[in-house]
């Protein structure tokens, strides 16, 4: 055990658990809207590090590590959509999701998708889908902390998970989303100092990149060819193109990602947080890849791949700089895993507890059950992860694939197409989820050539626009959400009679939607 690595490591979770602390002596947790989206007071560059941070998870340390040392250059069809997606994200969603929430007063990414879909259905299979997907997401988180911990400090996997369980749970439950935000910033800054001082290390260690690439030709020139080892994916577009498209257009089907749209002090802020986002991912989104792949050459007889970028920290650099890199990928661990517990905790507590079973819950009562759930669920995610389950990069693309099919076109269709109805998004939401699902679970990539994400993907849209088209008349699409439309499409600000001053409480959603027939306008003044 080296106590300088655990030195840097105990100072780094003391100034997470410091940020906590901060948010909530702020008012993080004193309200709905400060303890889900911070008040809707974001910047642009703390969205966009939140959201890149969030987005990248321990999948970019264990994950991409592996697949590279596996597939060789191959992950760069991952990496190429992953440098895009945040940019296409903001983009497509950033200000019309902003303002389109505040209007219709929203305090969830899945809230959001019955104001715009009205209907219990959307909100009871959208919330429960999303409650199970982004648990099995946090499992991976915590398996990663667990992993990286015990290879790092010598210390033994269970104590190792309860330390990371322990520290993001702490600074979650005492800040909320101001929390994860800020230590996200953090978290990002940390990350590409640490992916890049590895980097160095280890492009030193085999001589640069040209040396290293002749290595490799040496060893299995298919290694350095973009259709994996042994060529297994060339010509199989539909595998490549779904790699291309899991983390590019795949983030605007994620819950946790969404959400940061929402959250922004202002719509137009979108613009220049897509340029900060692009800036970070130039730097950090292919390194792990490449690290992975140079693996092959430092640690040629790894029995686990996903370990390859720990080891090399570990066998290269200095102890002190074994801490630094150790807490940058703790902290891409903990951006995704704190950002994950609070949306699932969100969703089960607000779009679940208080929608179906207690919807006459004050502000203060909501926040507290909230954090009971981001507790329980991170106890019991803590419990399942203690037997290693499959492996972070299978649970990862599993999770994401599914996530992306279900939630895509309802999110990009609530905003941009006034034709977009309720049985559309639930159609969409049922074909999306069962395809990624048993795409994947039948293995049925490996017969058709089609990634699970673009099937999914594909069929949930076709499923969106023939469902929409032929219910239009059965279920036209509200007044007062075209009127809503209307507004989010002008590049202005949000007039001040729009923004919504409504209650939050469920009740009072309740009784505005039931008594406004389809063809009525709702007043948010």
């Amino acid at each position: 055990m080296n106590t300088t690595v655990l030195l840097f490591l105990g100072l780094y979770f003391l100034a997470m658990l410091a940020v906590g602390v901060v948010s909530m002596r702020r008012g993080g947790a004193s309200s709905m809207e400060g303890y889900y989206l911070g008040g809707r007071n974001v910047g642009p560059l703390v969205t966009a590090l939140t959201m890149q941070s969030t987005s990248m998870s321990g999948y970019m340390f264990l994950g991409a590590g592996s697949l590279g040392y596996t597939q060789g250059y191959y992950g760069f069809w991952y990496a190429g959509g992953d440098i895009g997606g945040g940019v296409v994200n903001l983009s497509v969603l950033g200000r019309r999701m902003r303002k389109l929430s505040q209007i219709m007063g929203a305090l969830t990414s899945i809230e959001y998708l019955e104001k715009r879909y009205p209907s219990k259905w959307v909100r009871l299979i959208a919330a429960g889908l999303s409650v199970f997907l982004l648990g099995a997401y946090v499992l991976a988180q915590f398996i990663a902390g667990g992993k990286g911990l015990e290879l790092v400090t010598g210390l033994s996997y269970e104590l190792s998970l309860a330390i990371a369980i322990a520290v993001i749970l702490g600074y979650t439950l005492m800040g909320g989303y101001g929390a994860v935000a800020y230590t996200d910033v953090v978290q990002s800054f940390i990350m590409v100092v640490g992916i890049v001082w590895i980097l160095v290390a280890t492009l030193n260690e085999v001589g640069g990149l040209t040396a290293a690439n002749q290595a490799l030709a040496e060893l299995d020139p298919t290694l350095l060819s973009i259709w994996g080892r042994d060529l297994v994916y060339e010509n199989q577009w539909g595998i490549v193109l779904g790699a291309l498209l899991i983390f590019s257009i795949g983030y605007m089907g994620w819950p946790h990602v969404v959400t940061r749209h929402m959250a922004m002090r202002n719509p137009f802020h979108a613009r220049r947080a897509g340029v900060y986002s692009t800036l970070w991912n130039l730097v950090f989104v292919s390194s792990p890849y490449i690290l992975g792949t140079l693996a092959i050459l430092v640690l040629p007889n790894l029995e686990d791949p996903e370990q390859a970028i720990f080891l090399l920290a570990h066998n290269l650099l200095p102890a002190a700089v074994v801490g630094i890199v150790m807490a940058a990928i703790m902290a891409a661990i903990m951006s995704t895993a704190d950002s994950i517990l609070l949306q699932t905790g969100s969703i089960a507590a607000r779009d679940l507890y208080e929608r179906f079973i207690n919807p006459n819950m004050k502000e203060k009562q909501m926040v507290r059950v909230s954090q009971l759930i981001v507790l329980i669920l991170g106890v019991v995610c803590g419990v399942v992860a203690l037997f290693e389950p499959p492996g972070v990069f299978a649970i990862v693309v599993f999770t994401t694939s599914v996530l992306g099919s279900a939630f895509l076109p309802s999110y990009v269709a609530a905003v941009w197409w006034r034709k977009a109805n309720t049985p559309g998004a639930l159609t969409s939401m049922i074909v999306g989820s069962l395809t990624a699902f048993f795409w994947q679970y039948l293995s049925l990539d490996a017969v058709s050539g089609v990634h699970p994400m673009l099937a999914g993907v594909g069929l949930s849209s076709v499923a969106m626009v023939v469902a929409s088209l032929l219910t239009q008349a059965s279920h036209p699409v509200p007044e007062h959400i075209v009127f809503a439309m209307e507004e989010t499409a002008e590049l202005r600000p949000l007039p001040r009679s729009l923004k919504s001053q409504q209650a939050f409480e469920m009740a009072h959603e309740a009784l505005v939607l039931k008594s406004q027939p389809q063809s009525g306008r709702v007043r948010y003044e």
